[in-house]
């Protein structure tokens, strides 16, 4: 008899690009989405869903046990800013910015949250990047850290 191990554990990642600049035009970032999703699928890591904004990242993600949130992170930013440069997407050299949010979320808020993701170009229209995430810091009781202070 073998021994399995089974989990259900759904993360909301956002990370941004350096500096926050709004550098993913349209093509890009559909691009990048596809790219995203298909890296994914080829780690065996189950991303429901993602968007890719101008200057960051959402993606819905079930954490699968054999990662640590930080070893899955550096291949999704990893890989997919090699890709970015392989495909010279944008002018120059494309990087992410350092750090990442990751926040739990109960599988009875799933598709809550899926669409909210996928309502992010709509979502943007009125709030930027960082006051959307200073709220999601705020939110899960975490304290902001200024750029300053990193």
């Amino acid at each position: 008899m073998s021994v399995h191990s089974y989990s259900r554990c759904w993360i909301h990642l956002i990370w941004g690009t350096l500096s926050r600049e709004r550098i993913l035009n349209k093509k890009a970032a559909t691009g990048l989405s596809r790219y995203l999703a298909k890296y994914a699928d080829e780690q065996d890591v189950y991303m429901k869903i993602n968007f890719v904004n101008p200057d960051h990242v959402h993606a819905l993600i079930d954490l699968p046990t054999g990662l640590s949130i930080e070893k899955m992170v550096q291949l999704l930013k990893g890989s997919s800013s090699h890709w970015v440069n392989s495909n010279e997407l944008v002018t120059g050299k494309f990087a992410w910015g350092r750090g990442y949010g990751v926040f739990s979320v109960s599988h009875s808020n799933v598709d809550q949250v899926a669409r909210y993701i996928a309502d992010q170009q709509e979502h943007h229209r009125l709030r930027t990047f960082a006051e959307d995430l200073r709220e999601f810091i705020d939110r899960h009781g975490l304290r902001w850290h200024d750029e300053e202070s990193r």
